[in-house]
């Protein structure tokens, strides 16, 4: 492993961390890293090149947060997981939403394949835990839908931080609960599938509270008749 070039792509990664891709130039990174401009283009032809390449390293720990140990109820497993992505979205703040924006001039082919990849980590880690046989094409798409759903969660939270992370934390989990439960609903060989994921849950858990909120709702004046004329029409 080369030292001098492992020290480029960190000094890189970090500034890009800290500025979107196109406020950074060779020169700052150069001037970070203690190094000489051709020194920099001896080890990446250009800019662009040491950008994908921080990237990819980038979301190779990203990807790796979403690895958790199937132990414990599958909420607080995620609620763990969404734990070291917000870590990861706070640290790296203007670069990643440089990035998912999708606005950056520095956005190519090469930064695109590497997003993907960290969405396919992501949703393949979650069906994993989900432990379900054979799952089904609305499935996939739920666990889909819910990743971007984090993606654009976050980064408006980064832009407006009025909601604490903890709670931000929560929410991302129950969101996920409530579009798995719905799910279920359609179809019923999922819901047959996930019984052994609501045996395991516990009260004091994401999909406990969850459930205690839901139903408080039929405590509220005038909305409980509603919610049961629609149910039992």
């Amino acid at each position: 492993m080369d030292e001098r070039r492992e020290q480029l792509i960190s000094v890189a990664l970090d500034l890009f961390s800290k500025y979107p891709p196109e406020d950074v130039s060779i020169d700052d990174i150069a001037a970070a890293a203690g190094a000489s401009r051709p020194l920099v283009y001896h080890y990446f032809p250009g800019k662009q090149a040491l950008y994908e390449e921080s990237l990819r390293r980038a979301g190779q720990e990203l990807a790796g947060r979403f690895e958790e140990h199937a132990e414990g109820p599958l909420s607080e497993r995620l609620y763990r997981v969404m734990g070291r992505y917000l870590d990861f979205v706070d640290s790296h703040g203007p670069g990643f939403s440089a990035l998912l924006r999708g606005g950056s001039v520095a956005a190519s082919p090469g930064t695109t394949a590497v997003i993907d990849e960290v969405r396919r980590a992501a949703h393949d880690q979650i069906l994993l835990h989900l432990a379900v046989t054979e799952p089904s094409a609305g499935l996939r798409r739920t666990v889909r839908a819910w990743i971007a759903n984090a993606e654009i969660t976050s980064l408006d939270w980064l832009a407006d931080r009025s909601v604490p992370r903890e709670e931000l934390q929560l929410q991302l989990v129950q969101e996920f609960v409530a579009a798995l439960t719905l799910t279920a609903a359609r179809e019923p060989a999922l819901a047959l599938e996930l019984a052994d994921f609501f045996a395991a849950e516990r009260p004091e858990g994401p999909t406990g509270r969850l459930v205690r909120e839901l139903a408080n709702l039929l405590t509220v004046p005038n909305l409980a008749p509603q919610l049961t004329r629609l149910a039992t029409s």
